[in-house]
């Protein structure tokens, strides 16, 4: 336990360390990395104690799209505020839900007409999972209990995510008690031979799914993948394609197609939903993260008319009988609310055709660095991976390019050797060279 040096004038670092135990953090290392101490933020800026501004890339763990302390925002929650903070969703309604679920629901053209609501992103997998096998149970056809996950895949780290979560790090320790799961081959396009494109990746791991789902579909209820990329496994992407030959093969087998887009839905991966550059839509589509601009835990999981109706019933048992305390909390739905006026008033997807740009100006400079591999782009994230020969201490890295990131003023959090951003959208261009440029000096600092 941190020990305060002065407990008379302790630091709101001292007092964190003594009473909070943060997530996916080894606490010793903080006796050497201290915590940043941040106390407020601004647009794409936060400042710590010392009123220093970093320029947040990574939107605060991939929530924050339209800046901190964003006016509208800001407004709407307020605004909510003084009509009702909260109320069960179990047999009550209000004016926020409803609207966010038909503004989601037209964003689908009703593809997905119908939206449960959670608050995380893990919960909004869980819901998902468990849908996918209550309905095959109510089917008829209760052998339809397993899953697919894609290897490097990611979905969350509460049991049921967690169980179709093929990271390591995350997974190693809960094994015993986690579901056994199928794991396919991962579509990444840096698995690309020479002469292949991303497409022939894509085919290929299809193909493996296939012959998996002859052998496998009585069994199966759903696969889960990440649209177009694989955020925490290191932003591994994949061409559409892939999406388009796994939604066939869903379709001609039974099993459900989830799409978690937690990450790379709201924009990120440059359409609103990601599934929309494959011009396909999945059984069960989750989001979270940037949903409520990064102010408000909110998640949701978007389905079908033909999963709702099974569940449609005089019998109780025959519902979907899930709950959460905070379900289509009101303030967070206003804020998701306003965070859809953004998009639509201030034209976001249009707009984010240039700031692509200028990300990609930005990094133009890795592009051709002999040090680093696999440059890549999706809409508003870039990534790049730095080559193992290039590193002194492999295990080291993240937490060495992350403090020296901090000393140029930027916040970044490698994972592994890969370095990426995923900055708010309202980047000016400047901005966005600013950070390019940080990053290219820290990583000469930490390549030394």
């Amino acid at each position: 336990m941190k020990v305060i040096s002065d407990p008379n004038q302790p630091t709101l670092v001292d007092r964190s360390l003594a009473a909070v135990w943060h997530p996916c953090t080894q606490m010793k290392h903080h006796e050497s990395m201290p915590l940043v101490a941040i106390t407020k933020g601004k647009g794409p800026w936060l400042y710590d104690e010392q009123g220093m501004a970093l320029l947040d890339c990574i939107s605060s763990w991939w929530t924050n799209l339209f800046g901190h302390s964003n006016p509208r925002i800001n407004g709407a929650i307020t605004e909510q505020l003084e009509k009702i903070e909260h109320v069960m969703l179990a047999g009550f309604t209000h004016p926020p839900v409803v609207a966010l679920s038909e503004k989601l629901c037209a964003l689908t053209k009703r593809n997905l007409g119908h939206v449960f609501f959670a608050s995380d992103g893990a919960s909004a997998v869980e819901i998902a999972l468990k849908m996918s096998h209550h309905y095959w149970q109510l089917s008829g056809k209760p052998n339809k209990k397993k899953f697919v996950c894609l290897e490097n895949g990611y979905h969350g780290e509460t049991l049921g995510a967690l169980a179709v979560t093929d990271v390591a790090i995350f997974r190693d320790a809960y094994g015993a008690l986690l579901q056994d799961v199928f794991t396919t081959r991962s579509p990444d396009a840096r698995k690309a031979k020479p002469g292949q494109s991303s497409e022939d990746v894509a085919k290929e791991a299809a193909a493996e799914l296939a012959e998996l789902f002859e052998k496998e579909h009585h069994n199966i209820a759903a696969i889960i993948v990440e649209p177009l990329v694989q955020c925490a496994g290191q932003m591994a992407m994949h061409s559409p394609e892939y999406l388009r030959l796994v939604r066939n093969l869903c379709n001609s087998y039974e099993i459900h197609l989830i799409a978690d887009e937690i990450a790379v839905g709201c924009g990120r991966s440059g359409k609103f939903f990601a599934c929309e550059h494959a011009d396909i839509w999945p059984d069960f589509l989750t989001l979270s993260k940037g949903i409520s601009g990064g102010y408000l835990p909110l998640s949701l999981c978007m389905t079908t008319e033909k999963i709702y109706q099974a569940f449609y019933s005089d019998q109780t048992q025959q519902g979907f009988l899930h709950s959460h305390s905070y379900t289509g909390n009101p303030l967070a739905c206003a804020a998701a609310l306003a965070c859809l006026e953004i998009f639509q008033t201030e034209q976001v997807l249009e707009k984010n055709i240039d700031r692509a740009k200028d990300l990609a100006n930005a990094f133009a400079w890795a592009r051709t660095d002999s040090r680093i591999e696999h440059w890549r782009q999706q809409g508003m994230i870039i990534a790049f991976d730095v080559k193992n020969s290039a590193l002194k201490n492999p295990k080291s890295f993240p937490r060495e390019m992350f403090a020296k990131c901090l000393e140029e003023g930027v916040l970044i959090r490698p994972i592994g050797n890969t370095v990426y951003v995923m900055p708010p959208y309202i980047l000016t261009a400047d901005e966005s060279a600013q950070m390019g440029l940080s990053i290219a000096r820290a990583l000469d600092k930490v390549l030394v």
